[in-house]
């Protein structure tokens, strides 16, 4: 396998992972919803095409700056999954205690270019402080304090979000209005994904936490 390339266990973990964050209802997926139902799949799938690109972005970044944290201080980059773990946890009682927020617009209205509406999705996707910590204590979690491939392995797990969020979201793109129906008439299946997302993540919490002890 090549070095940039986590092992099978890891892999598995993630897409269990990415899988229950791309089903989960937030901001990311109410533009894109939105956006398809008041001014057409294109200006759905623009904006989707800009927050992933926000997600490049934000790999890179994480990638690059755990890097040189792990060089600089392999206790530090230990510490940031503490805290890592410390905000999955956290994540995982916003989940439960408010839920998903959902309110897509619907009104018709002229669309505006694909240009401008990927700017929009690239915008939400990088001004999202919520976003940042994420990805800046999600990607650590899985990847080793001592491994010398971190940074291939942080970005290759990224890119791997990415395509594992594709398959996910663009069908409700597609769908817009029977998804968005769905969930408002269905505050139980929200409910399910908010617990499903608060129960993988406090996993992972877990997970590393019981690590560290060790």
């Amino acid at each position: 396998m090549l070095p940039f390339v986590p092992d099978v266990s890891t892999l598995l973990q993630f897409a269990v992972a990415t899988f229950i964050l791309a089903i989960t209802p937030g901001p990311d997926m109410t533009l894109f919803v939105g956006r398809a139902l008041s001014e057409g799949r294109a200006a759905g799938f623009a904006c989707m095409s800009g927050a992933l690109s926000g997600i490049v972005i934000h790999t890179s970044l994480v990638a690059l700056g755990l890097s040189a944290l792990i060089v600089a201080s392999p206790q530090a980059f230990m510490a940031l999954k503490i805290a890592g773990a410390g905000y999955l946890v956290w994540l995982a009682w916003q989940a439960v205690t408010k839920g998903s927020a959902f309110s897509p617009e619907t009104g018709k209205r002229a669309p505006r270019s694909l240009f401008r509406n990927w700017l929009t999705g690239l915008g939400i996707n990088l001004l999202n402080p919520k976003i940042v910590l994420f990805f800046m204590t999600f990607l650590p979690q899985f990847v080793s304090v001592h491994d010398p491939h971190a940074p291939g392995k942080l970005f290759f797990l990224g890119m791997m979000f990415i395509a594992l969020s594709i398959p996910i979201t663009a069908p409700m793109v597609v769908a817009a209005d029977g998804f968005a129906a769905m969930l408002r008439s269905s505050p139980r299946v929200t409910r399910i994904l908010d617990y499903l997302f608060a129960g993988v993540f406090s996993a992972f919490a877990l997970k590393i936490l019981t690590a560290h002890a060790k």
